[in-house]
């Protein structure tokens, strides 16, 4: 399934050749050895594609929602860790392109030339993202002094720059985004991610000491980061995530069922998929990735032309999506039987992978409060 109809459009066009020669023969060892997709955000750069929801006046192809949505779940569908350091550059973009960010910045995003990400989980606040710890104090020189403990960033120590959050230099308000470039001094990186899935990915604590940056690398207003991370983070952040994951169950569907087809019973002369049980449980991953890819195609629509029911959609997919992902790579580990515990089936990737949208913030249990709250009538925050 796809999120695009039969005329393809150019960016997945450009995209093709990038999944094919670069991005799923690379996968594997990605798992493997936890290696940064570096060569893949490289091919991703020269086919215009880091720069697909840059503006067309500093060269970028000015696409949206959509398309970003459809490149994250083109490219989860063979490497998850790809897919999501893809998915936070382009988090990490539109807020660059939202606030106006630096026009050097901005060119070389377009040009392919730039990394950027997230940087807002910390260790004081958990998961909610939008309650940073983390200080900005104007100091004797005019320049601002940053002082954090970040507890997850994708892209840790590989991006150029980081959409940083910290608490209000003066104003009122929850917090105040940044721009930090990677070089900046006092800005350390964690001890490198070694973690269950998404080994890729490169997401790992980091600590700044006294970073000073210029007030100019404010992004948006002082006191104004929750209204961008509401505005244009969560959406954003919302259905790519729902891509990834629906990207990771279709893959995980199409080995499911290519194994079934292929394994057989020589004494019963039989294979897998003559068993209606193993079919049973195969239509079981169809259904319920494709219900959650007719979620995920809704709430683009409702984003894009402003439907009354956009907020629900945009906190409903990522939760319903995630948990399709587990549910279906679960079903995927049963079909293949002992078979899916090794490597070189691919299932057991998709299931590992799978795990990781239920726990990025908003994580699922703080989406189901939120969507509650709605259903019940009561404020969001």
């Amino acid at each position: 399934m796809s999120t695009v109809s039969s005329a393809l459009p150019a960016y997945l066009a450009r995209l093709a050749p990038v999944i094919t020669d670069v991005v799923a023969p690379a996968a594997a060892e990605i798992d493997r050895t936890g290696a940064y997709p570096r060569p893949a955000l490289d091919a991703l750069g020269r086919a215009g594609l880091l720069g697909l929801i840059s503006a067309p006046e500093v060269g970028g192809s000015g696409e949206g929602h959509r398309a970003a949505t459809a490149v994250v779940q083109a490219i989860a569908e063979h490497c998850g860790s790809t897919a999501m350091v893809l998915m936070m550059h382009y988090a990490g973009t539109a807020v660059i392109e939202a606030s106006g960010g630096p026009a050097d910045v901005r060119e070389r995003i377009a040009a392919g030339d730039y990394v950027t990400t997230l940087a807002f989980s910390e260790a004081g606040s958990r998961s909610m993202f939008w309650a940073p710890m983390s200080t900005a104090v104007t100091g004797p020189t005019g320049a601002v002094r940053l002082d954090a403990e970040k507890s997850w960033v994708t892209s840790a120590g590989q991006a150029d720059g980081y959409v940083w959050s910290s608490r209000p230099v003066v104003a009122d308000g929850a917090s105040t985004m940044w721009l930090v470039p990677a070089d900046a001094p006092g800005l350390k990186v964690g001890a490198p991610f070694d973690g269950l899935g998404l080994r890729g990915n490169s997401s790992s604590p980091m600590s700044a000491s006294g970073v000073e940056v210029p007030m100019s690398a404010m992004l948006g207003t002082d006191g104004g980061g929750f209204d961008t991370m509401l505005a244009t983070v969560l959406p954003y952040f919302q259905v790519m995530n729902a891509g990834f994951s629906i990207g990771t169950a279709n893959s995980a569907t199409g080995k499911a069922a290519l194994h079934a087809a292929t394994t057989r019973f020589e004494h019963l002369d039989q294979t897998l998929a003559d068993n209606p049980v193993v079919r049973a449980n195969v239509a079981r991953m169809r259904i319920r990735t494709d219900a959650a890819e007719a979620v995920l195609l809704d709430t683009l629509t409702a984003l894009e032309t402003g439907g009354a029911h956009a907020t629900l959609r945009v906190l409903e997919v990522k939760a319903l999506a995630g948990e399709t992902a587990i549910d279906v790579t679960d079903l995927a580990m049963r079909v293949c039987g002992g078979a899916a515990f090794r490597k070189e089936v691919g299932v057991e990737r998709n299931f590992r992978d799978s795990r990781a949208a239920s726990v990025m913030a908003p994580t699922t249990d703080t989406l189901y409060d939120l969507i509650g709250r709605i259903a019940c009538g009561l404020p969001l925050f």
